[in-house]
């Protein structure tokens, strides 16, 4: 079995060397278009961030000698990355993936956790058994379904909790569940994400380690009952690591994943006529810090500020709504 992947990070790099245990011929792509060589692979695997799809697509396009042969595989966090490669390769060549291992990496190399799993789904008609199974040698917990979308919304949803708050507030998530105005829009967003999945038909999925459906059905319950509970899991589970859209800010990145994540889901809402004010607030505040990381100071370790954003936008909607 040969493998190409796309993307050297954390879950690249982590994937590869998972593959590599059980002897697969892992290469991983050349950062730069001109470098890129005919290879002839059975998986080829994206993991780039979803604003480097793009370029991923013409780096595949220029490497693989025989498309139709090879599966590609996206464990991409967002949605919207299945369409751009079914669009390039055939539905019937495209697997959605969600990894639910931590991965940290440093100049030592990938640090994953020992829990978390993965999640595959198929984008077309095809089953690809051997793919399962190579997967499932390796020991790692995997997990298989049938709706790609729902997989990937669901990381969705998981992906979106104390991450675009975090990186507006510059805070860790141990540190935002005491902010109790952040908090409780934070809980507003989850429970957008879970009307906007509704709207769209799409069932959340408990994917390995985390169970998404009672996340989204705790966010239902009343305050007093659902913020301790919340409080405790997203304290727990994040705690004092950075979420990814933080690390994204403290680097200096111009782009973020917030447009595949936060993002995804106000646009999604519009399209749907379900109404998504704090995801739309925190895609749109974080944009604009990362494109003026000035701005960043107006909402460091600010809450009040973030809240007025979202009641600003709440006032927007419902003039709308009434014209």
């Amino acid at each position: 079995m040969k493998a190409y992947i796309v993307g050297q990070g954390a879950v690249g790099s982590y994937l590869g060397d998972l593959l590599g245990s059980i002897n697969v011929d892992v290469d991983f792509a050349p950062r730069a278009l001109e470098a890129v060589t005919r290879v002839d692979p059975d998986v080829a695997i994206v993991a780039v961030k979803s604003y480097d799809t793009d370029g991923a697509i013409e780096t595949l396009r220029k490497a693989i000698a025989y498309p139709e042969k090879t599966v590609i595989v996206s464990p991409q966090n967002g949605v919207g990355n299945e369409e751009k490669l079914s669009a390039a390769f055939g539905a019937d060549n495209v697997v959605a993936a969600a990894l639910t291992v931590p991965v940290e990496r440093d100049e030592a190399g990938s640090h994953p956790a020992k829990e978390g799993g993965l999640a595959f789904a198929p984008c077309g008609k095809t089953a690809f058994n051997w793919l399962w199974a190579a997967f499932g040698s390796t020991g790692l917990d995997i997990k298989i379904v049938d709706d790609w979308r729902s997989l990937k919304w669901s990381k969705l949803a998981l992906n979106s909790v104390a991450n675009a708050s975090c990186a507006i507030l510059n805070v860790l998530p141990n540190r935002l569940v005491h902010y109790d105005q952040v908090f409780t829009l934070e809980i507003r967003a989850i429970r957008e994400t879970r009307a906007v999945m509704m709207k769209m038909g799409l069932q959340p999925i408990d994917l390995p380690r985390y169970p998404v459906r009672i996340l989204q059905r705790v966010a239902t319950l009343p305050s007093q009952v659902s913020r301790p509970l919340l409080a405790g899991r997203i304290a727990g589970a994040r705690g004092r690591k950075p979420p990814s859209l933080l690390v994204d800010l403290r680097a200096n990145k111009a782009l973020t994943e917030v447009d595949a994540l936060n993002g995804a889901v106000a646009n999604a809402g519009r399209d749907h006529g379900v109404k998504t004010p704090v995801n739309a607030i925190f895609a749109r505040v974080l944009n604009d810090i990362a494109h003026m990381p000035q701005l960043w100071a107006k909402y460091r370790e600010q809450p009040d500020a973030l809240a007025s954003e979202v009641d600003a936008e709440v006032r927007r909607v419902r003039a709308l709504s009434k014209a």
